[in-house]
């Protein structure tokens, strides 16, 4: 009988390694970059809005008027204009709300008032809320969890707000169609 050496024992042994050690590593890398993805789109979508109240609590009558547009139209190209593309067109669009809240009287515990309607809602000192509602991420990659059930298409849904108190103005900007 012919003698087995080691060597020819081992055969096949790092192909089997290989493969166990890859299919983790990928699974791994895989939800990597599904996190990493979710996280660099939230924080896009914070900055949006962030700069569209910056923006908002900020602008004059005069520019708004040199613009041809009105603060409420004004904050939300602004907001899709830094949203990297993720709110573009109409539908984008849609999912920028603006809001006007009067704030309670100082010592007061009742809530802030909704006077999105009001002609004067972006008087000084009432909170223009910035808001992105809506927005559906899917994933990079679509999951499974096993081979018996059918993959996860489903997208997590990512909201943004940012909100801050009008400064005053001698010229304040007509407020536009809100939210």
């Amino acid at each position: 009988m012919a003698k087995i050496t080691k060597s020819k024992r081992r055969r096949g042994a790092e192909l089997l390694e290989f493969t166990f050690t890859l299919l983790p590593l990928m699974m791994m890398i895989i939800v990597l970059l599904d996190a990493s993805w979710a996280i660099f789109v939230k924080s896009t979508l914070a900055f949006a809005v962030r700069s569209g109240v910056r923006l908002g609590i900020t602008i004059t009558g005069t520019q708004a008027t040199a613009a041809g547009s009105n603060l409420t139209a004004m904050v939300k190209a602004n907001v899709q204009s830094n949203s990297l593309g993720l709110l573009s067109g109409a539908a984008g669009l849609a999912k920028i709300k603006v809001n006007y809240l009067q704030p309670p009287a100082p010592g007061s515990t009742a809530a802030a008032v909704d006077v999105s309607a009001n002609s004067d809602g972006n008087n000084p000192l009432n909170i223009m809320e910035v808001s992105i509602q809506g927005f559906s991420l899917k994933a990079l990659i679509p999951r499974f969890f096993s081979w018996k059930t059918a993959i996860d298409n489903s997208s997590t849904s990512i909201s943004a707000v940012a909100a801050d108190l009008i400064e005053p103005s001698r010229d304040p900007p007509p407020i536009g169609a809100a939210p």
